[in-house]
């Protein structure tokens, strides 16, 4: 890969964040390699305007930060079809991003342009809001893309909030669930509110949904994985008489009315993120995160 113009987005109000995208931006330079430096606060008329300006596009987007950061990113430049090369930077897990040593020691720069790296394309999930009120018909209100999930809970803010929620998959009413709230989340985002919330682990290469409900009322609501093609429909309960809110990786997007429901299904165009062939594995990297026992053998090796 031959790089003449890298885009740096940096975590906002993040010193470390900012300081190393100076020292990529420096590390850059230094190779011949234009870049330019911005805050993840952008907003997507700002990313226009840069792109409107350019005589080409960036060959990669380079994020610092945590996977926030790179779930704004992702979802604002998906259609520029960019590949995202993410080092953890400030954040916690870190799911979705590189190890920051490759940025550090310079070495990121080699392996870009000696190809040493695969692209992940990682689905998406869409959502339809759509109104359906008798006087005028179904309507499409707004539409939402998320890499991670969607997720609906309670307006209310009561202490222990509930909701009921009815779901649909591929025209065939499947549960009613009663509890906290409801998740629909792609593979990727297996590993982030899903997870938390007592959901399975999914490899991102596996094209599925999991539907998790948030500590349901009833024991019989179980988490479930589901094809990836699939249309899945979330309608509040009508009797129940309670708006509930929706949620995309992790901002908050709309009330969804009595008279509303939502569509959700994936997207046509996936995320492309780039993994060093000498990265960790992806099993490695659960290990690390989650603080499982991996190779015992080699774990006590270590220590001694």
């Amino acid at each position: 890969m031959k790089l003449s113009l890298v885009l740096i987005i940096y975590r906002s109000n993040s010193i470390v964040a900012k300081e190393s995208s100076i020292f990529c931006e420096n590390a850059l330079k230094d190779r011949n390699i234009k870049s330019k430096r911005i805050e993840s606060d952008f907003d997507e008329i700002k990313i226009e305007n840069y792109f409107c300006n350019l005589v080409s596009l960036p060959e990669v987007v380079i994020v610092l930060g945590g996977d926030g950061t790179v779930l704004k990113s992702a979802n604002t430049l998906v259609k520029y079809d960019i590949p995202l090369l993410s080092f953890n930077i400030g954040g916690n897990l870190g799911f979705l991003t590189q190890e920051k040593e490759f940025l550090f020691d310079q070495s990121f720069i080699e392996i870009l342009e000696k190809e040493e790296f695969t692209i992940d394309s990682r689905n998406r999930l869409h959502c339809d809001v759509y109104s359906n009120k008798k006087s005028t018909g179904r309507k499409l209100i707004k539409s939402y893309d998320a890499l991670n999930d969607f997720y609906f809970k309670s307006v209310e803010e009561d202490i222990s909030p509930t909701n009921q929620i009815q779901i649909e998959i591929d025209n065939e009413k499947v549960n009613e669930y009663k509890g906290d709230g409801l998740i629909i989340s792609s593979s990727t985002g297996s590993t982030a509110y899903s997870m938390a919330a007592g959901g399975p682990i999914v490899h991102p290469s596996i094209n599925a949904f999991v539907i998790n409900p948030i500590c349901p009322m009833s024991l019989a609501s179980r988490p479930i994985i589901i094809p990836n093609t699939s249309k899945v429909v979330i309608r509040t309960i009508q009797k129940n008489k309670k708006e509930i809110k929706l949620w995309k990786d992790g901002s908050k997007c709309m009330t969804i009315k009595e008279s509303d429901y939502c569509e959700i299904n994936k997207v046509t165009k996936p995320c492309r993120m780039i993994k060093f062939d000498k990265s960790i594995s992806y099993y490695v990297k659960l290990i690390k995160k989650l603080d499982w026992k991996g190779d015992l053998l080699l774990r006590n090796s270590q220590i001694n």
